[in-house]
């Protein structure tokens, strides 16, 4: 299992603070966002991590993380040169894979439980995590019948509460074909969405409930929802 974390994006929703620094590397706690993130990899025993960031910021990530070793782990660092997308941002990820299973984890996830068991008991399909939240608007969706996953929606305008698929995936080598078959979105980007579409619809899937606290820190309000119950 190879770990990649994807930690672009120009930050614009937690703005002034994003004025000369990415955001994954805004303090939350006692340490930088992503730290959070590559303690959670190699606490679950992934240890061979890849970050994706932006072009002008990848000096700054390699400047502190260096090469992981403080960090009980080897770090590689590479680019995302055009904002295409999650999805966009995991295939720049495919050489450093290879053929085998990914954990991918979106930078600024900030939660508490542990992925010890389902990174043990990865079958190389597509594993997915839920939460409750009552902004469901802001996330992919889950739609279930009963305990059948029948599709995830990109942030819904009409849904509050719901099961959002956090930012946090496990992939096998085979993700990286369906997103080279996919079409931009009207957003101009490679949607994570209808890559989960496709498994979906080919039946090689499978999801957990996550429990304790969970926020994706890219807003204000989770930023500060972060620093309160992330702090060590």
């Amino acid at each position: 299992m190879k770990g990649v974390i994807l930690a672009g994006g120009s930050g614009s929703r937690l703005f002034p603070l994003t004025v000369s620094v990415n955001k994954h590397l805004l303090p939350i706690g006692q340490k930088p966002m992503v730290l959070h993130c590559v303690d959670k990899m190699v606490e679950s025993g992934v240890t061979d991590i890849l970050i994706v960031t932006n072009p002008e910021y990848v000096g700054h990530f390699s400047m502190f993380l260096k090469s992981g070793k403080n960090f009980g782990c080897n770090l590689t660092y590479k680019t995302q040169d055009h904002a295409d997308g999650v999805a966009g941002a995991l295939l720049v990820a495919e050489d450093f894979v290879g053929d085998d299973n990914c954990l991918v984890i979106l930078g600024d996830n900030m939660f508490e439980f542990d992925l010890k068991k389902e990174v043990s008991e990865f079958n190389g399909d597509c594993h997915l995590f839920f939460k409750s939240v009552v902004d469901g608007h802001r996330y992919g969706v889950g739609h279930f019948d009963g305990t059948t996953l029948t599709e995830l929606e990109e942030e819904p305008n009409d849904v509050t509460c719901a099961y959002a698929c956090v930012g946090i995936y496990m992939f096998g080598h085979t993700v990286f074909n369906i997103i080279k078959g996919l079409s931009m979105s009207d957003r101009g980007e490679y949607e994570i969405a209808d890559v989960i579409n496709e498994y979906i619809s080919i039946k090689n899937i499978s999801y957990s409930f996550i429990s304790g606290f969970w926020t994706d820190a890219g807003t204000l309000e989770s930023y500060r929802l972060a620093n309160e119950n992330m702090y060590e």
